[in-house]
């Protein structure tokens, strides 16, 4: 099944509908997508079979305005689970992998209240001269649990989406001089959409850890980034099994997978140079494509001036 989040046409109240034909079959009002989760996929699934034989109103996608799945997850957790891109950064800055990179999912927690969905313009913040895209798939926990096991946190998933962690990366690069980053680098914006996908959508791709599915990034209407999601080291369930480790993860939390290879400027500038891959600047299109996901588009839009802080 392939949900949406949508409002319609001047107004704000958020709606959930299936998407059939191309067109949103939409729920009850009072109905969000968060809310069908919680169980084994059972009610997500008989409100999709509903929703096929008596939609409560239909809607063209062109009259609404998509926006993020899960407008407000409780958690957005990102990791860094692919050996490519981590493998380029690291050499570039003359360092080896590290040994732990393979016993350990490492991530980060992103900011919820940052969440935006597709064609939102997206606001470059105040100090950044250096603001990247990351192409990467997320997770949407369906069942939540603590100590969780890698099948059983797998089994847990409820959908998937594209995924851009868009990124400061020179305010990034001096936080983490501090050893406490990234923070401000990374929370501003993260983008999610424009569909949520159910897994069952994509059996029939499976490959090593996840889904041979095709990611591509294009920088206004040039192709910048091009790589798999089968060819990611940590599966979702390894994720958040080690994310559940001592504590809990819960329905509707957000697991990105971190940056594919060559899914960044910063990666490719470091390999071909930053004018053949130029920062991103005000009025550029960033376009985010994951075979059967869909495609995420943003602008990215001039940021406000910086503040002093004293």
């Amino acid at each position: 099944m392939r949900w949406v989040t949508f409002t319609e046409n001047n107004h704000d109240a958020e709606r959930t509908g299936l998407l059939v034909d191309g067109r949103i079959h939409a729920s009850t009002p009072d109905t969000t997508l968060i809310g069908l989760l919680g169980d084994d996929g059972t009610r997500l699934a008989a409100q999709g079979d509903e929703l096929r034989r008596d939609p409560h109103q239909v809607f063209e996608l062109d009259a609404v305005r998509v926006c993020a799945p899960i407008p407000r997850p409780p958690t957005v957790r990102d990791f860094y689970a692919f050996e490519q891109h981590v493998r380029t950064a690291r050499q570039r800055r003359g360092l080896e992998m590290d040994p732990d990179w393979y016993e350990l999912p490492v991530f980060y927690f992103s900011n919820p209240y940052a969440i935006c969905g597709p064609d939102a313009d997206v606001a470059i913040p105040p100090g950044c001269a250096e603001m990247d895209y990351e192409l990467e798939v997320a997770a949407v926990v369906g069942i939540g649990g603590a100590d969780l096991d890698p099948e059983d946190a797998q089994r847990g998933i409820a959908g998937y989406c594209v995924m851009n962690d868009w990124s400061a990366r020179d305010i990034q690069r001096r936080e983490m001089k501090l050893s406490m980053g990234p923070v401000k680098g990374k929370d501003f914006a993260t983008s999610i959409g424009p569909v949520f996908v159910t897994p069952d959508e994509l059996e029939d791709t499976r490959r090593n850890k996840s889904y041979d599915l095709e990611m591509t990034a294009s920088v206004n209407g040039v192709e910048y980034s091009r790589a798999s999601l089968a060819d990611i080291f940590w599966s979702f369930g390894e994720m958040l099994a080690y994310a559940s480790r001592g504590t809990r993860v819960e329905t509707g939390d957000v697991i990105g997978s971190g940056t594919c290879g060559t899914g960044c400027i910063l990666e490719l500038s470091m390999v071909h140079g930053t004018d053949r891959y130029p920062w991103l600047q005000p009025g550029d299109v960033v376009e985010l494509s994951v075979e059967r996901l869909g495609m995420l588009r943003n602008r990215v839009a001039a940021g406000g001036p910086l503040r002093p802080l004293r």
